[in-house]
């Protein structure tokens, strides 16, 4: 569930505002220029990043969550100071630190649905259950989410 510093039309979850259909259809459109380079950057299928980031944020660059993830891939404090981001709520930056942080963990797990699981949980929490989706209902939940947005996208194969 995530925060957003603008007010919508719309809510979800426990009330907490979401991007309008029309803000979230905007900013789709503003984003995906960025979100496709930085894809090819880091060697990663553009509908994946399409599909991480309307689950994490919604295409909203201010969205913050509870927890303290920031930006368009809702990075932590420490997962940002690791991939050299300085400003979460800047798209690129964030893009860059949360695409580059996705290929690592497709790197070291080789499977689609751990690597999304380590970015929800942590990659230590995907280790910690023996290189399996934690027994974690939101980790699962994100997990089914995010490849049923990018099975959607038609590109998978």
């Amino acid at each position: 569930v995530i925060r957003t510093k603008r007010k919508s039309t719309q809510s979800r979850g426990a009330g907490l505002a979401t991007p309008t259909a029309s803000a979230f259809a905007r900013n789709k459109v503003l984003y995906t220029p960025l979100i496709e380079k930085t894809a090819r950057q880091f060697q990663l299928d553009a509908d994946l990043i399409h599909a991480v980031v309307r689950a994490e944020s919604a295409y909203n660059a201010e969205a913050e969550s509870k927890k303290g993830a920031v930006g368009l891939m809702q990075l932590m404090p420490g997962t940002a100071k690791r991939y050299g981001v300085g400003d979460r709520t800047d798209p690129m930056q964030n893009l860059k630190g949360g695409v580059h942080y996705l290929r690592d963990l497709m790197h070291q797990f080789r499977n689609i649905a751990l690597a999304l699981a380590a970015y929800n949980a942590g990659e230590n929490a995907v280790i910690r259950h023996g290189n399996q989706i934690p027994p974690y209902a939101e980790t699962r939940h994100y997990v089914q989410k995010v490849i049923g947005f990018y099975l959607a996208s038609g590109k998978p194969s």
